[in-house]
């Protein structure tokens, strides 16, 4: 195998980890830049190597993808939070984890969920009034967590839940955001940072115990599926064959507890899990489309134009949300320019060889969509805005993995069709009422488990 990729020379102590810390996305794209597809740097207690060549991406999450695993990066805090969930877990735990919850998003379940989503969303602009301004990022994510509650653990929740659920986000994501010196603090020293962000955990937890304890004794009540008689028809794991029963997630985990499958542990994580991967990169989608339709008349045209014709029968449907071509290419340009998950991370479990160069076992792999998404050898004047890109002709001409905001492989996400499907419909109630135009400074980014604005999203309301 060859020598060692190339790289950028760090600090003694911290490697490169206070120039990734100081802007994560301008340091990726400086070193894939500088030193092409395979490059290596350090960020404190492992070598890195950033891969941004999509044929080295896809071979990662595809072709090779038993070769290799999520890291562990010496921190636990992400254990603490999410534990064993669907994001974490490996080998046979996830997998028996992706089948229980394959059911509660089966196509024909989630097609019938467009009626819930579209009722939680005409609920919220409900308070929208023509002249204010609101921060929209806020805002989505208070629609995508109550949408995200109600479809997945059939269940409400409480304007004061989704308001402990926000708060707390904060403390959260401030824990993940790069920080060359962390690895050097335990996380059981009671610094402030690690007060809060165990406080956090405590709280998010105890708002899924309530949820939790709001459901026992209906997780074999049809009707406690939102999706109703097409979601409970969906077949669901071993063991939930016989009759009908709900297949929402949270249904379907009380169902494995009692058969002794899951642990109250177990399925505390997932519904974290669930709750938090499951609102916020969906909120960022619709908060970056915002902003570049704010800042692009003529394709906010054609957005509304669509919006106004899914909404013109009543209450958009599955199917109304397919025939939003125009809207489909302006959601994928806006996850290519703003990638909620704006790299993934993987570890060989072996010695591998990419690009030409040995990658050592245990060395921590970024596969970088900010990177890979705005790089000109895939596209065409990459920072400009272009829902064009996304025409079948177009797109035809790019590898496959120059663009994958929802992963790939087998672990791709498992919430890509819902995603899609709840973002669609949410623009096409909003598109179809209003225009809303931005009203803050230019847009700054912030790196911590997605890719955040790092300051409020204000938007001005404005009747169509």
């Amino acid at each position: 195998m060859s020598v060692t990729p190339p790289g950028p020379i760090g600090d003694p102590v911290f490697g490169n980890g206070r120039q990734y810390a100081d802007d994560p996305f301008s340091f990726m794209r400086a070193c894939a830049d500088s030193y092409g597809d395979v490059v290596r740097f350090d960020l404190g207690p492992r070598e890195t190597y950033l891969l941004t060549n999509p044929a080295d991406v896809e071979r990662v999450l595809v072709a090779d993808a038993d070769r290799y695993r999520k890291p562990q990066f010496g921190d636990d805090a992400m254990d603490t939070l999410l534990g064993n969930g669907l994001l974490m877990s490996e080998g046979e735990t996830w997998q028996r984890q992706r089948k229980l919850a394959n059911p509660s998003f089966h196509n024909r379940r989630i097609g019938a969920l467009a009626g819930t989503m579209v009722d939680h969303t005409r609920s919220q602009l409900a308070d929208w009034e023509g002249g204010d301004v609101v921060d929209v990022q806020l805002e989505v994510a208070r629609l995508t967590v109550k949408i995200i509650v109600s479809a997945m653990f059939g269940a409400d929740i409480t304007d004061e839940e989704v308001k402990t659920v926000q708060e707390k986000l904060e403390p959260l994501g401030a824990r993940f955001e790069p920080d060359p010196r962390r690895f050097l603090i335990p996380n059981w020293v009671p610094t402030r940072e690690n007060r809060e962000f165990d406080a956090a955990v405590d709280t998010l937890e105890s708002v899924i115990d309530g949820i939790v304890d709001r459901r026992r004794g209906t997780e074999r009540d049809p009707a406690a599926d939102p999706a109703g008689p097409e979601g409970v028809a969906v077949r669901g794991p071993a063991g939930d064959a016989d009759g009908d029963l709900p297949m929402d997630l949270l249904s379907v985990l009380l169902r494995a507890r009692d058969r002794g499958e899951q642990t109250d542990e177990n399925l505390r994580d997932e519904l974290v899990t669930m709750l938090l991967a499951g609102h916020d990169t969906t909120a960022l989608t619709l908060t970056y489309t915002f902003y570049l339709l704010s800042n692009h008349p003529e394709a906010r045209e054609r957005v509304a134009e669509e919006a106004a014709t899914a909404t013109e029968g009543g209450a958009p449907t599955a199917a109304d949300a397919r025939d939003m071509e125009f809207t489909e290419r302006v959601l994928n340009e806006a996850m290519r320019l703003y990638p909620p998950v704006y790299t993934l991370f993987r570890e060989p479990k072996l010695d591998v060889k990419i690009g030409g160069y040995r990658i050592p076992e245990g060395s921590a792999l970024m596969l970088s969509q900010w990177v890979v998404h705005r790089s000109p050898r895939w596209y065409d004047d990459p920072e400009a805005f272009d829902p064009s890109r996304w025409t079948p002709e177009r797109r035809s001409g790019r590898p496959r993995f120059a663009f994958f905001p929802f992963g790939g492989g087998p672990r791709h996400c498992i919430g890509k069709a819902f995603s899609l499907l709840e973002a669609k419909l949410i623009l096409a109630e909003v598109c179809s009422r209003y225009d809303l135009g931005y009203e803050g400074p230019d847009l700054s980014l912030r790196g911590s488990l997605t890719m955040h604005p790092d300051h409020p999203v204000p938007m001005r309301i404005r009747e169509r």
